[in-house]
């Protein structure tokens, strides 16, 4: 019998994932007093949604010919990507605390020998240029697979992602969806102080994508859009999510300390207390 290569889950299902998602990522760097909370809370929605509904994948064959393919392009939020990935199944959630360590398949930036990873990333604005390379690939081959990537709003700032904004118009790739994580925070402060570069959606619409703007957190928006960007096959597809760093927790949304810092017992128990009451 063929195995099923999507899910179907709610919705309401979805959000408890996307939950989950942050849960886990919290406990992960509290245990190892190391990684990026804020934006792997802002993408949990992206995440939750891509996993266990959109990518067409295999947990138990990571490496299947005809998956979807995803690019964390910007690859310090890969803890949320870790949690994802656990939770769907490519390996055992006791992987997590093993995150950063010498010798884990988790490290600080994603690598491709941890199962369900498909391109190592780190390097800001690389991971959306290997990205449309794989979509290439994929259309001139003929292969069925789409492509997946998630931006970060502060690594628009590197020239990379136009000069491959411009290569995915001229080469009509239908088959790539670029998710900017909007966030409006990145490592030193407000995107907006450190380089402005709204209007996003008109500058993606300048290089010839398909725009279009959503909540990011907003778990009938974010599948929505995603499953409207797969259908979309006559060019690259761009999905602007406008979301907050930190999500989920109060006193850690929107604030640029969260980007990089581990929170200490206190915050930590503050932190999961609060995801915990969210309403399933």
């Amino acid at each position: 019998m063929e195995r099923a290569d999507t899910s179907s889950m709610t919705v309401e299902e979805l959000r408890a994932k996307a939950r989950d998602i942050r849960l886990q990522v919290l406990d992960m760097v509290y245990t190892v007093q190391s990684g990026h909370i804020g934006g792997s809370f802002s993408e949990a929605e992206i995440l939750a949604a891509l996993y266990f509904r959109v990518l067409r994948i295999r947990p138990d064959e990571p490496k299947w010919p005809d998956r979807d393919r995803m690019i964390l392009s910007k690859g310090h939020a890969c803890p949320g990507l870790y949690a994802a990935l656990a939770l769907r199944g490519y390996f055992p959630l006791s992987t997590l605390a093993t995150l950063r360590q010498i010798g884990s398949i988790l490290q600080g930036h994603p690598v491709v020998k941890c199962p369900g990873i498909d391109m190592t990333t780190g390097s800001l604005g690389i991971g959306f240029g290997i990205a449309v390379g794989m979509a290439l690939e994929g259309r001139q081959s003929g292969a069925p697979y789409d492509v997946f990537t998630i931006l970060g709003d502060g690594e628009l700032n590197e020239g990379i992602i136009w000069e491959a904004a411009g290569t995915a118009r001229k080469y009509g790739l239908g088959n790539l969806v670029a998710i900017v994580d909007r966030n409006t925070v990145q490592n030193d402060g407000p995107c907006d102080d450190i380089m402005p570069m709204e209007p996003i959606d008109e500058k993606f619409t300048a290089f010839g994508w398909t725009v279009e703007k959503i909540d990011g957190n907003n778990m009938e928006e974010v599948v929505a859009a995603l499953e409207r960007g797969r259908a979309h096959d006559t060019g690259p597809y761009c999905i602007v999510a406008y979301t907050a760093k930190g999500k989920g927790v109060s006193f850690m949304e929107n604030d640029a300390y969260w980007h990089g810092k581990a929170p200490s017992r206190e915050q930590y128990e503050a932190a999961r207390t609060e995801l915990e009451g969210t309403q399933r």
